[in-house]
Order: C-alpha cells, then structure tokens, then sequence
C-alpha cells in the first residue's frame, strides 16, 4: 500500500510516499529516505521500498523542501545540513505515527543522500541501521576527480559565480550534467527516467549548490559511529563517487557493527538504468534492514 503523506520541517511543508507491506498490521519497523543530486522521490525510491517491503518493513521516501511536491520558495538549491535537517524532520513525523515501531527506525540514501546517512547515524541517537548506497564522502575530493584538473578549476569558477549572483540578488542555475562525452550518458538516464517515472525531476540546480558540495564531507562524523548497524553499497565501476574514497570512509566508521558490499560490473548510473542493479541494492538493502530491524 502506497499513502501521500505530508509533514513539516523547518517551516516548511515536505511530501512523501509511505510504503506500507500489504496485510501488515501493528507497529513495524521504519525507513526513511530521500534522494541524491536534484532527485525526487520517485527516483529509485520505489523499487528499493517495494523490495524492502518484503520483510514487513515500512518504508518512507520523501522530496527535500524545494524538490517535487515539497514546498519551498528556493526550487532546485542543495544544502547538505538542511537537508540532512529534513531527513531528521522526517524522523520525527514518523516516530508520531501510529503505524511506526519508533524504536525500530533506520535511513537509507544514494549517492548524495548516501554520504548523508552517515552523518545521520553520527547525530541522531533514534537511527540504529543505516544503508548508504554508492556515497558521496567528500565533496571536494569527489568534485576534484570527477571533473579533472582542468575543468575542476571552471567548476570552481561556477560556485564563485553563484556567490556573486546572489549578492546581486540574483539566483543563478547551473544545468544537472552538460553535454560532455563523461555526462552524457547521465543525461540519457535522467531524461528517460523524468519521462517515464519522475515527472517533476528537474535538470539543474543553483550556482550556490557547486559551493556548498566542495565543503560537504563526511569524514569529521565517522569517528562517532559506535553502535549503528552501518551497510556501505559501492559498485565497482563508479567513475562518479569514487569508489576507493568511499572505501576509505567505511574503514573510518568506528562501529564495529558495518559492512560492506562491492557491486561487480555495476557503475554509478546502472544503479538508476538497469533494474537489476537495483534489484541487487534493493535486496542487500532489505536483508540489512531485516537482521537488525525485523
């Protein structure tokens, strides 16, 4: 069963998707997720819910305040903390429900929101399991390897524009992924999946966004994972979060309760293209959640 819902966070009014297992009665397990750079919910969200579902687990996927239905004045803008804010907002509405064991709560993010659930389980004592798919760990790292020496320094030269532009009082956009042989495929993949799942993605995001990514990092929180059940996802052949950074994080995580999955063959943007990558996510992702949560 598939139910609209709607709660507030930080003034703001945010829309999700809870995915509640057929003929489940009674207080359950919950997750709570949200998606990665300028994703709605109805991007991969679903069909890891639906899998996870399978072991009578409760499953929320929701749009960030500014994305999809949420509301928000500022569309398509990237704050690392708010969102990671309304991930917590988030907690906090499904503790509130009748239909949620609120002592039984876990998080999973991708890409973006995977580096997110990390610092989640570093800050907020209610998550005990946490599955983080394909993270990014460390912004300027990430952005640094992804773009090369050379057009890293022009994207560099965007964040500055996008500070400029806002003491103009202006807002500036920057588009989702350009038209280079590295992004194109992205593009492919996202087009296809606004079409046919996710009517109200849309392809850019602010200026101010490229800024705030290059001082995002996860690595000042791992040391205070001590007693989450922590899944690291990572697919072997990323060449969009690195998957030797993201290895580098999990060594860092100090609970001795984590693990970690390499997905041969699989690369970043398969996990979004080929439902059977998913699939594969989806089912280490509802096994975790299971052992830990059920």
């Amino acid at each position: 069963m598939e139910t609209r819902v709607e709660f507030p966070s930080d003034g703001e009014t945010l829309v999700g998707t809870l995915f509640r297992p057929a003929n489940a009665e009674g207080k359950l397990p919950t997750v709570v997720a949200a998606g990665g750079w300028c994703y709605t919910k109805e991007i991969v969200l679903p069909h890891i819910a639906r899998i996870v579902n399978e072991n009578n687990i409760q499953f929320l996927g929701f749009d960030y305040a500014g994305f999809g239905e949420s509301s928000g004045k500022r569309r398509q803008h990237l704050d690392p903390w708010k969102q990671i804010s309304d991930y917590k907002n988030a907690l906090t509405y499904v503790e509130g429900r009748d239909d949620v064991d609120p002592d039984r709560l876990g998080v999973f993010g991708i890409s973006y929101s995977g580096g997110h659930v990390l610092i989640l389980a570093a800050t907020d004592p209610r998550i005990k399991v946490v599955v983080g798919v394909v993270p990014v760990v460390d912004g300027y790292a990430n952005m640094r390897r992804v773009h090369g020496e050379t057009r890293f320094r022009e994207f560099e030269n965007v964040a500055l524009a996008g500070r400029r532009a806002l003491a103009r009082g202006e807002d500036e956009k920057i588009a989702f992924a350009t038209q280079t042989p590295t992004t194109e495929f992205v593009n492919e993949v996202f087009v296809s999946l606004q079409k046919t799942e996710a009517p109200l993605h849309e392809h850019w995001s602010t200026m101010e966004s490229a800024e705030l990514i290059l001082n995002y990092s996860v690595f000042p929180f791992l040391h205070r994972i001590l007693d989450k059940k922590v899944m690291m996802i990572v697919a072997e052949a990323d060449n969009i979060t690195a998957w030797d950074l993201e290895i580098e994080a999990f060594n860092k995580i100090a609970s001795p309760f984590k693990r970690i999955e390499i997905l041969p063959k699989v690369s970043h943007m398969s996990l979004y293209s080929e439902r059977a990558d998913t699939n594969i996510a989806g089912q280490l992702s509802r096994d975790w959640f299971a052992t830990h949560l059920g």
